[in-house]
């Protein structure tokens, strides 16, 4: 980091969309600093899934290339912090991280800080999140494809989704962890679709090094799965976006342009904190377009 220098863009976030957005205006001469706290959200996943020429990598692999080509760029700088407060308007933010006692000017700032998913009080469940207990079919149904699988879930989005999970695999089961929310004619159509229905509290998750075995439930009885598709609540890995001003949508997610800016000028986001397509590949495109528009705002301003 350049104690003399006012960047044109801080990057808060250093994993696939924000080191994406970094190359893009690396290449476009602006100077950039990315603050990472070193906690992406995949960081206990294995392998990397459904992106092209990196398909099958390890997560941090794949970051560790990424930050290596990116930090070529001359005018592209790293530090390793938590972002604490960032004062200030467009042109003029001022950023403070923790352990450093100066802030650090910017024009610009981009938050690719992605959301922090909130596991349901399950033992067992958080070790094996992103490995066999997973969210994305596209990210993980195919390593899983017409094995033991189950689904925990239990809104009115629950018949839909175990009828799209039915795709890639037919030995499915439906926990909701208590009594289904799910109405008669949903619930109807579940069990047509030869997908069972476990209403049983779920008390346990056993697994061999994140690898599940079985479900234990609270009557005693047990369910061997291969892997068990998980959709939990999330919120904001940073709050600063919306300390700032920054709108929310009704889902959590950082209201965002289709140039990736927020509600707050100056202010741009990229990446999981802003959609609910959670993939690298999506988080590298945001962050590429991101990277662009910022870098034209700040030509266009000059």
């Amino acid at each position: 980091m350049d104690d003399t220098l006012k960047y044109d863009v801080i990057i808060v976030g250093g994993s696939n969309a924000g080191l994406s957005a970094a190359m893009s205006l690396g290449r476009a001469l602006k100077h950039v600093l990315i603050i990472d706290s070193g906690l992406p959200c995949n960081r206990q996943t294995p392998h990397s899934h459904n992106f092209i020429t990196h398909d099958g990598w390890r997560p941090a692999e794949m970051q560790e290339v990424a930050k290596s080509e990116v930090l070529s760029y001359d005018t592209v700088q790293w530090l390793p912090g938590t972002v604490s407060t960032v004062t200030g308007s467009n042109n003029h933010f001022n950023v403070s991280v923790d352990g450093h006692s100066s802030t650090i000017p910017t024009k610009k700032l981009l938050f690719a800080t992605g959301i922090k998913d909130l596991m349901p009080n399950i033992p067992g469940l958080a070790e094996c999140w992103g490995i066999s207990v997973i969210h994305c079919p596209f990210c993980h149904g195919y390593e899983y494809r017409g094995q033991v699988t189950g689904i925990l879930m239990n809104d009115e989005h629950a018949a839909d989704f175990a009828r799209f999970i039915q795709n890639w695999t037919p030995n499915l089961t439906l926990f909701t962890n208590g009594p289904s929310k799910l109405t008669p004619e949903q619930k109807q159509a579940t069990l047509n679709r030869n997908i069972s229905i476990v209403e049983t509290e779920i008390t346990g998750v056993d697994h061999t090094g994140g690898q599940l075995t079985q479900l234990r439930l609270a009557d005693g009885s047990t369910y061997a799965l291969n892997a068990l598709y998980a959709r939990v609540p999330f919120e904001q890995h940073s709050r600063i976006p919306e300390q700032l001003g920054c709108k929310l949508t009704e889902q959590g997610y950082i209201e965002v342009t289709d140039q990736k800016r927020t509600t707050i000028p100056g202010i741009f986001a990229a990446g999981d904190n802003t959609t609910p397509m959670r993939s690298v590949a999506a988080a590298v495109g945001a962050g590429n377009l991101a990277g662009a528009m910022i870098a034209h705002e700040l030509i266009s301003e000059g």
